[in-house]
């Protein structure tokens, strides 16, 4: 049995909805114009928790945004119900431009890049000199890291009530990083946490480190008792920290006077996303003197321009030797 006559006419038929509904699809997305600015204080677990207007927030990233990720740091647009109360959930639909991005990989041999911060502009490399021992070459990865990204670094040295800080800071006094230098008591009367917040003023900072080495102990001296986070300790028998601080942070200083971000204790800083090349570009001294070098240079041959370069008097021996043992840092190394 026919459903309509001969002389049909197409207004006259009714078009099922299908499965995703009638509506023509389209690749336009909404530009969102009325979205709030939020900054992300924290990721876990796909919740983002958000500063927007003085108020915590917590949202979900959009779809719409696809696999691009969001992490702390990060200065985003937000949508929704903004109030900050408990049980409500925004949306994050946009995310600005980054001002710096700090990468890590797994190894050296992982191409897949890990963001841990974006938008610092200081980077605090922590470490103890006793309990667990310094290890140097992480601190030069971090340095490798900071570089690449952009950021100034700041070298922490903690618990020199142990042992002494200065064959350390020799080691680091031709790149001439800035650093800080506290003990257990200094941190308990806040003389410590005086002197770093002096380097911090005005600044977002990264707090990196490996565990134990009392990074979060120092960032809960920074920050007002109320946001202060939990710590651990050093296993006596492998000499390693307990990680107690499992996701970014980031925390407020006091009267608005910049930002830190703790992060999770690391136990290796792999560099497969750095170009060996960039890293010369910490070095404004030493790069004139590479335009003699043969091409694909890797700074540590016996072609190299750099060695004429030092022997003319043009810059320190111990800058070339810096630059040398930083580069080396993505040779896979034991005990890293």
């Amino acid at each position: 049995m026919r459903r309509y006559g001969k002389h049909t006419d197409e207004d006259d038929i009714r078009v099922r909805p299908g499965r995703r509904g009638s509506r023509p699809r389209t690749h336009r997305r909404p530009k969102h114009e009325d979205a709030a600015e939020g900054f992300v204080v924290t990721v876990d677990r796909g919740r983002l928790t958000c500063l927007v207007d003085g108020r915590t927030v917590t949202a979900m990233k959009a779809r719409e945004l696809g696999r691009k990720g969001v992490v702390v740091g990060d200065r985003v647009a937000v949508v929704g119900d903004l109030s900050g109360a408990k049980d409500t959930l925004a949306r994050i639909v946009r995310v600005e431009k980054r001002a710096s991005v700090l990468r890590r990989t797994a190894d050296d041999d992982d191409p897949y890049e890990r963001v841990v911060v974006a938008n610092a502009d200081q980077l605090a490399i922590v470490t103890a000199l006793a309990d667990p021992e310094p290890r140097p070459r992480l601190i030069d990865r971090c340095l490798v890291a900071a570089y690449d990204a952009g950021l100034d670094p700041l070298l922490v040295l903690t618990k020199s009530d142990l042992a002494a800080a200065d064959p350390l800071l020799e080691t680091y006094a031709p790149l001439g990083v800035r650093y800080a230098v506290c003990n257990r008591d200094e941190l308990a009367n806040g003389d410590a946490a005086e002197r770093v917040r002096e380097r911090l003023y005005g600044r977002t900072t990264a707090f990196v480190g490996h565990s134990g080495v009392g990074k979060t102990t120092l960032v809960n001296a920074l920050v007002p008792p109320a946001r202060r986070r939990a710590t651990g300790h050093v296993n006596a028998v492998t000499g390693r920290g307990r990680h107690t601080t499992t996701s970014a942070l980031a925390l407020p200083l006091a009267g608005d006077s910049g930002w830190v971000i703790d992060t999770p204790g690391v136990r290796s800083f792999g560099l497969h996303h750095v170009d060996a090349g960039r890293v010369i570009h910490a070095f404004p001294d030493l790069k004139p003197g590479t335009e003699g070098c043969p091409r694909a240079c890797s700074h540590d041959e016996p072609d190299c321009a750099l060695d004429a370069w030092v022997a003319d008097g043009r810059a320190e021996q111990a800058r070339l030797h810096s630059l040398r043992r930083l580069l080396a840092t993505r040779e896979p190394h034991e005990g890293d």
